[in-house]
């Protein structure tokens, strides 16, 4: 293989089990510190009082998040009936509240079969991180403001239910798009009830095949290899012509660079380093999304 010049600094990933009451720039401001970078994003915003997996790039790895945005998402929570907050959520101050009886979780199921699955719209919550014109809606929401929200469209694969001791909480887990709310899912399913509903103990336990099993505090964590982070894509590895070529961000034929499927397409070198992330381009062509590797210089032009 050519020569490569290396940019200083960590790159890779690391999967942090967020705590509860921590905002996800609280983690990447702290993470900034505990990876001596000051190159660290992460992937999926979570409330401050959720819990679980929050993905962390790295120095490049910070480029690579967004081919997270289409994995799929799995919470786990309980479902309080009869109080409703201004929140949604646990945090929130209640607002209304219902006299409920004892939930049936077949009812519950049933109407999460009929109106809470597949693609669904959803108002988000005036108390999220969203933005509307420029302004964050909690920000809004402190100064007592509230605007009218377009729905979004989400989709919900699984949304399954248990019963727990009490009798007005139902455990659940949901798997779900990017850009859902699960207190909206929550507070929807009181309703279709006849009453209300919050949500409580929100967390997320994956992002694709990435688990809660794998999760660590920020100061138990360790930076995972930059290519392990797009695992899910199905990747193609190349020889070195082809390596300088994509280090150089060239637009190549489909079949030069061994891509099948609609990608994006994590594009390896021989030692399974990753070079880029090719995408689909006019016809029969691919480009360059990002690319993560130096300029390769093939040796023989090397003193």
């Amino acid at each position: 293989m050519g020569r490569r010049r290396r940019s200083g600094g960590p790159n890779g990933f690391a999967i942090i089990d967020k705590p509860q009451g921590w905002t996800s720039h609280d983690v990447v401001a702290k993470a900034r510190g505990v990876f001596g970078t000051g190159k660290v994003g992460h992937s999926g915003t979570l409330d401050p009082d959720a819990t679980g997996v929050l993905i962390l790039g790295i120095g490049k790895g910070t480029r690579l998040l967004r081919f997270l945005d289409g994995a799929v998402k799995r919470y786990t929570g309980e479902i309080v009936f009869g109080v409703e907050t201004d929140s949604l959520d646990s945090t929130g101050v209640e607002t209304v509240s219902h006299d409920m009886a004892a939930i049936d979780v077949d009812a519950a199921r049933a109407a999460v079969a009929s109106s809470l699955l597949g693609e669904i719209d959803q108002v988000p919550p005036m108390v999220s991180a969203k933005k509307v014109d420029g302004r964050r809606l909690h920000e809004l929401a402190r100064e007592g403001i509230e605007i009218e929200r377009q729905p979004a469209r989400v989709r919900i694969d699984e949304f399954d239910l248990e019963t727990t001791d009490d009798p007005l909480r139902l455990r659940a887990a949901v798997a779900c798009s990017a850009g859902t709310y699960i207190r909206v899912l929550a507070a929807d399913l009181g309703r279709l009830l006849g009453g209300g509903a919050h949500l409580h103990g929100l967390r997320r336990t994956a992002i694709g095949s990435f688990t809660d099993d794998a999760a660590a505090s920020l100061e138990e964590a360790t930076i995972r290899p930059i290519a392990d982070l797009l695992r899910d894509l199905d990747p193609v590895t190349v020889d070195e012509s082809t390596a300088i070529d994509v280090s150089f961000g060239k637009v190549l034929e489909r079949e030069a660079l061994g891509a099948a499927g609609a990608g994006p397409y994590p594009v390896l070198d021989g030692s399974g380093e990753l070079l880029a992330v090719y995408e689909t381009h006019r016809g029969d062509t691919v480009k360059p999304a990002v690319v993560v590797t130096e300029p390769i210089r093939p040796s023989e032009a090397l003193p």
